[in-house]
């Protein structure tokens, strides 16, 4: 299985780049990381792998990227991943002041 995501600067209609972005799996003794990285040019961070069914999430840090003083200094996003063999898109619309995701393709 693959994961995506790609994060939008909805307030200023273009890709938010270098937002810290690490990916953790549930497990019996609470969250872990699987892997961990940062967007790219074009706010996507891509090839992520995954090789087992399970709850899973996204924890963008967005305080890196809109500031300091952000309203909402972290996001996080879980998810189901039901059919690890398939491909899996988180995407991110963020703004100063509230934010969006949806399973992409």
């Amino acid at each position: 299985m693959s994961l995506s995501t790609h994060v939008l600067d909805t307030s200023i209609g273009r890709p938010a780049a270098e937002v810290p972005v690490r990916l953790e799996a549930r497990g019996d003794g609470g969250w872990r990381p699987v892997v961990d990285g940062r967007t790219d040019a074009d706010g996507r961070v891509t090839g992520w792998g995954v090789e087992a069914a399970g709850v899973y999430r996204l924890v963008f840090g967005t305080s890196d990227y809109l500031g300091p003083d952000a309203f909402y200094p972290e996001v996080v996003v879980a998810f189901r991943i039901a059919e690890p063999a398939e491909h899996y898109h988180v995407p991110l619309l963020l703004s100063p002041f509230g934010y969006s995701t949806y399973r992409g393709s």
